[in-house]
């Protein structure tokens, strides 16, 4: 990897390492919302004895998760997240010496919060690192289930940490708030890593389809596959186009048909990830 990629990746990760520390800070530890991972084990340790930071618990902590995660890890990917881990975890304690936050609205901090830490995981997940804690946990599991999504892989982990705050504050409010912010950070972590590629794939069929082609192809200059079909009541045979492309096409996609063949049928479907040229390339590292 080129320097001047490493050095992108890190500021990407110290970025999201931030936002996550800046989320626990403002919006989680005032309000008493459980959080889950080990950054949440840490809290509730924090809670029974207040003198032990929880940046500094959360490296302690982290580190027999770590030594777990180096083999199937990799040792690169590794000390992307022992250098996020740090970022984080130094920074929740420096931001608490500094600066004391208001509570606000327990739902508001947990919406808030939750959306916080989804858009700063997402940005360290993206560059294959972690933040340690679960994440390491969820990141070793998507080994073994890649089709599932981040977000998901860590709602298990992190809700039996909710369930253990719960017990540890004697506080059922502070974890069902919890499992708010859980809920929220998942889906905006699984946007910042899946939701951003807006492409999509469009299918039609139309007796007019060659005319469509060559439009799509030669005008366009859009990439046509051609489906063999046919018709379960009529038995003929039928021409699909199936045709991807980027969500800001849509509306012209959808002229050329209708001007071409009024009464064409046309599917357009939402298409995450789509490799190959004019689109992404595969990345060994990608999650």
């Amino acid at each position: 990897m080129a320097m001047k990629e490493r050095l992108k990746n890190y500021g990407v990760i110290t970025l999201g390492s931030l936002l996550f520390a800046l989320g626990f800070d403002w919006l989680f530890a005032p309000n008493q919302v459980a959080m889950g991972g080990v950054t949440g084990l840490a809290q509730v340790v924090n809670a029974l004895w207040p003198l032990l930071p929880v940046g500094t618990l959360t490296l302690v902590m982290n580190i027999p998760l770590f030594l777990a995660g180096w083999k199937l890890i990799g040792f690169h990917l590794l000390a992307s997240s022992l250098f996020s881990m740090a970022v984080s975890s130094l920074a929740i304690d420096a931001i608490a010496a500094l600066h004391t936050f208001a509570p606000v609205d327990p739902m508001l901090a947990s919406l808030c919060g939750g959306a916080m830490l989804g858009v700063g995981l997402g940005l360290v997940f993206s560059r294959g690192a972690t933040t340690g804690g679960t994440d390491i946990v969820a990141r070793l599991l998507k080994l073994k289930f890649p089709w599932l999504p981040m977000g998901k892989l860590m709602l298990l982990p992190d809700g039996v940490v909710l369930l253990l705050a719960a017990l540890a504050f004697g506080n059922v409010a502070a974890a069902l708030y919890g499992g708010v912010a859980l809920f929220v950070t998942s889906r905006v972590m699984d946007t910042v890593l899946y939701g951003l590629d807006t492409s999509k794939v469009a299918y039609i069929i139309s007796d007019s389809w060659r005319t469509i082609a060559d439009v799509l192809l030669r005008e366009q200059g859009r990439g046509v596959t051609i489906l063999r079909g046919e018709g379960a009541y009529t038995n003929r045979e039928k021409q699909v186009l199936m045709v991807a492309f980027r969500q800001k096409d849509i509306v012209q996609i959808k002229h050329t048909v209708r001007d071409i063949d009024s009464g064409a049928f046309l599917i357009v479907c939402d298409a995450h990830e789509v490799l190959g040229e004019g689109f992404g390339d595969y990345q060994k590292e990608e999650i």
